[in-house]
């Protein structure tokens, strides 16, 4: 009885509208690849920001305008996965590629690129990759946000930073059970403030960068320490 609803012009506007909003991540994706291109990674990860803000509110709109109900015959999905996977995926390792994260030597860097494209192409492919009490099963695809840490408040070795792009690579794999701050009930509010937290850090970072406080540094790291914990700890000992 739904699918033969009619709706009005209004609220066919709305949900076109959300698809829109959806779509326009495009746009900010395309825009981080030309900043990445000309070596102008601070502006490189504005685009990616915004891109993964626009990611992280369509939904709601999506929801509070019935769009699946309104455009039945639109799968705005189709598009976020199309968007996700170049702003998490591509574009970082596009951005790694550019910088100076990895080792110089072509054969050596590409080792690593190859880890996180080859990682994050198998992980879409899976028919589910969050648990029935939404967690990720295995290490989500946020390669955006690993690239930020790299890029800003991490001071590792490119040596150092291949090897442990190899190891979040195959996390992927490993089915341990990820916090999903906006969606698991388990210390919801606890992921939230932390989702909050590393958000702040690297927005401060981004503006201090080359020149990053101490304390940014140790509390960004401790925020690494937290997420790991509370997956190990769900995922072994919460019953």
């Amino acid at each position: 009885m739904n699918s033969m609803k009619k709706h009005t012009l209004t609220a066919k506007l709305l949900a076109w509208s959300v698809h829109l909003l959806t779509a326009s991540g495009i746009i900010f994706a395309f825009l981080a690849i030309l900043a990445v291109q000309a070596k102008d990674f601070k502006m490189a990860m504005l685009w990616l920001v915004i891109a993964l803000f626009v990611d992280g509110i369509d939904g709601t709109f999506a929801r509070l305008f019935k769009v699946k109900e309104v455009l039945p015959n639109f799968d705005g999905n189709s598009i976020d996965h199309v968007i996700d996977f170049l702003t998490y995926a591509v574009i970082p390792a596009y951005f790694i590629y550019q910088s100076d994260i990895l080792p110089s030597d072509f054969n050596i860097k590409m080792i690593g690129i190859s880890a996180i494209l080859l990682s994050a192409t198998y992980y879409y492919g899976k028919t589910s990759y969050m648990t029935e009490d939404f967690y990720f099963e295995g290490f989500p695809v946020m390669w955006n946000v690993v690239g930020f840490y790299f890029y800003l408040v991490s001071d590792f070795s490119q040596m150092v930073n291949l090897i442990l792009i190899i190891i979040i690579a195959i996390l992927h794999f490993v089915p341990w059970k990820y916090p999903y701050p906006s969606r698991t009930q388990d210390f919801k509010w606890w992921n939230i403030g932390a989702s909050a937290i590393t958000f702040g850090v690297l927005f401060i970072a981004f503006f201090q960068f080359p020149d990053i406080s101490s304390w940014l540094s140790i509390l960004a790291h401790l925020m690494i320490v937290y997420f790991m914990g509370m997956t190990l700890y769900v995922t072994y000992l919460k019953k």
